[in-house]
């Protein structure tokens, strides 16, 4: 295997050399007519290859084998008129059989038939084919680029929505690539066919001129005798290059012409020709033109026979009943085995449905939650920095109708009823004025609500309500449901894909991320997501990482290593670059004792319960005000305590990011709001 592998690595430059040969060594006529018969061979391979492609791509390397072959013909050119131009006056045979055969028997050895013959293909070659083809590759080159960032758009859509894995968005993105290449190549290789044949004229008329005076000055040959023979064996000559040059042409054409199909270009066309209804007014025109008067009755009638039959036995193909073959008989499942998809999950996300809410994800009924779910995996995906599983509907008959259950890992994360047949108009705190419907509360942010009917919805929308539909209503729920769970949404899968997109950005900081194990590096991630730092700039964090790595192994240790690196990260969420950052503070002493704690046992890392209840009490009423006016703000501590403050906070403020002092920036402005354990919050501060 090894040496066929090594033949084929030389045969190329083999090729290239024989090329050079061509050009500069002097060969036999004998070996000249094999060459002369590999060329026309060659040519008709390279055609049939273009024909058989489904699409364009499935011959991509055909501009490289356009220019080679090109080469060589014109090798082949500069072989035969050395050999025309020395030997050409011992007769017709002098460049060898096909040479003589193409200049006798294809133009009947007259040399004037000859020059037109050959006028005609290099007119056909270059004017129509070539020119047409050229065309057609430069306008599809320029709309293939032009198209190339919608492509990859698409692409991208497709691998957020879950419609294709990372592996098929990759492919799919070579090909993209590939096919502009391509075009771009095709673009460039009609030039060559189009020199090629610009080349045939000038070398014909260069060995007719040469003839004519190497003819009568170097062998006494009479002008009309050289006159002859040089220009039979020159048109000869042309029609050997030429006859391969336009199955070269017809086949770059047949490419870039080429419409992407499942089947090869003959069966695509039969398929579109097969019909009954194309051949039938065909043979009826065919019928009429035949028995005008001085028509050839003979020629036009049998052809509208012929065509008449064709529609017929089409007509009569496409009456007959398609053949069905028997399905292979299913055996009976045996009640006695068990198979793991019966107690394997295979979806990460479920969203199980009551009976009544099935309407919501009918396909016949246009399905209006699966679209709402898709936009849902799309946002996470963009806010979180990785792809967001696929989220699998299921009726459950177990649930209450309108019920609605969501399933992260097995585990429930979230349920509540909806009314697919009404609004849910949510009170924000501007609505005013009593509706009319049933009482029930957000089951995403627990606000006050009423299910009313969709007649009184603009009513509603008056009054400062908003109104939502169910399907808004279970988005909604899901998309704060995983947000919250994100941290159990990314596995080491998710981040083997983070790290190659690393790897194709950044390959050195990739590197640099080796010596950490894909377990603890999840652990890593998976605890900035639990403390809502999302992935999207996860260059920045690999390369935070990557410093703290060698100082520890262990994951905790790591995201609190790297944590003072992601504050601006953490900061940009709850202020403006203008705006100050509104934070709450323990009081001094409270800090004092809570870090002493922690450093006679730093392994618990949990606070007294007593002390930890009054701490949220006090934390509570001091967010209240600002979770009231949704301004954003965080709980600022001393760097020991800040992960038992964040378990302790965790439970009544999920939302609440707590920092300790080394994630604040030095130039961020700060603005105390609040200082647990001690008495009035302290005024705007700048640091």
């Amino acid at each position: 295997m090894k040496l066929l592998h090594n033949a084929r690595q030389a045969a190329l430059p083999a090729a290239i050399l024989l090329l050079v040969v061509l050009m500069v060594v002097p060969i036999p006529a004998a070996l000249l007519d094999l060459f002369f018969i590999m060329n026309i061979t060659i040519s008709l391979a390279v055609l049939m290859v273009a024909l058989n492609a489904e699409r364009p791509l499935d011959f991509s390397a055909f501009p490289t084998v356009l220019l080679f072959a090109t080469l060589f013909r014109l090798g082949l050119n500069v072989a035969s008129t050395r050999v025309v131009l020395v030997h050409g006056h011992t007769g017709s045979a002098a460049a060898g059989h096909v040479i003589e055969a193409f200049g006798s028997f294809v133009i009947g050895g007259d040399y004037v038939v000859g020059l037109f013959v050959f006028a005609i293909i290099v007119i056909i070659n270059l004017i129509v084919v070539t020119k047409g083809a050229g065309r057609v590759s430069e306008v599809s080159a320029r709309f293939t680029l032009d198209a190339l960032p919608g492509k990859q758009m698409a692409i991208d859509a497709d691998l957020n929505a879950g419609l294709i894995t990372p592996d098929e968005a990759k492919q799919r993105r070579v090909d993209v690539a590939t096919e502009a290449e391509f075009y771009g190549s095709m673009d460039g290789s009609s030039k060559f066919v189009k020199g090629d044949a610009v080349a045939g004229l000038l070398i014909l008329a260069a060995n007719i001129v040469g003839g004519l005076i190497l003819g009568p000055v170097s062998h006494g040959m009479a002008v009309g005798k050289a006159a002859q023979t040089y220009t039979m064996l020159a048109i000869g000559d042309a029609l050997v290059a030429q006859v391969p040059a336009l199955l070269l042409s017809i086949a770059a054409a047949a490419i870039v012409t080429r419409v992407k199909s499942e089947k090869d270009l003959a069966g695509q066309i039969g398929s579109q020709f097969g019909s009954a209804r194309t051949w039938t007014p065909v043979a009826a025109i065919l019928t009429l033109l035949g028995v005008l008067p001085g028509m050839p009755h003979l020629v036009i009638l049998p052809m509208a026979a012929t065509a008449g039959f064709a529609a017929w036995k089409l007509n009569q193909i496409a009456k007959r009943p398609k053949i069905v073959e028997p399905a292979a008989p299913v055996e009976a499942p045996d009640p006695s085995k068990i198979g793991w998809d019966e107690v394997t999950e295979a979806m990460m996300v479920n969203l199980d449905v009551g009976y009544g809410l099935v309407p919501l994800v009918d396909e016949r009924r246009g399905a209006p939650l699966m679209a709402r779910l898709t936009g849902v995996r799309r946002q996470l995906s963009k806010e979180l920095g990785f792809v967001v599983p696929q989220v699998r509907v299921r009726d459950d008959i177990n649930l209450p109708p309108y019920t609605y259950r969501l399933m992260l890992g097995g585990v429930c994360i979230g349920e509540d009823q909806v009314s697919p047949d009404e609004m849910l108009a949510l009170d924000t705190g501007q609505g005013f004025g009593e509706l009319i419907g049933k009482k029930a509360k957000d089951p995403t942010f627990g606000l006050e609500a009423t299910w009313i009917s969709p007649g009184d919805a603009d009513v509603a929308t008056g009054q400062g309500y908003l109104v939502v539909d169910s399907g808004t209503v279970i988005a909604t729920h899901l998309n704060h449901a995983l947000g919250a769970h994100s941290a159990d949404l990314l596995g080491a899968d998710e981040v083997q894909s983070l790290l190659d997109g690393l790897k194709e950005r950044a390959p050195q900081l990739a590197a640099s991320l080796a010596t950490l194990p894909l377990t603890t590096l999840t652990g890593v991630l998976r605890g900035l997501l639990a403390e809502g730092i999302p992935l999207k700039e996860f260059r920045r964090i690999a390369g935070a990482i990557a410093i703290a790595a060698p100082r520890s192994q262990d994951a905790g240790e790591i995201v609190e290593l790297i944590r003072p690196d992601l504050g601006p990260l953490i900061i940009a969420r709850l202020a403006g670059v203008r705006e100050p950052l509104r934070v709450m503070t323990l009081e001094g002493g409270l800090e004092q004792l809570l870090g002493q704690a922690m450093r006679n046992d730093p392994g618990r890392q949990v606070i007294e319960p007593e002390l930890g209840r009054r701490i949220v009490d006090a934390l509570q009423a001091a967010a209240q005000p600002l979770i009231a006016e949704a301004k954003p703000f965080a709980l600022v501590v001393q760097p020991a305590i800040r992960l038992a403050i964040r378990k302790l906070v965790r439970t009544v403020l999920p939302d609440t990011p707590v920092m300790s002092f080394f994630e604040v920036p030095e130039d961020k402005a700060v603005e105390v709001v609040a200082i647990i354990g001690g008495h009035t919050p302290q005024p705007a501060l700048a640091a």
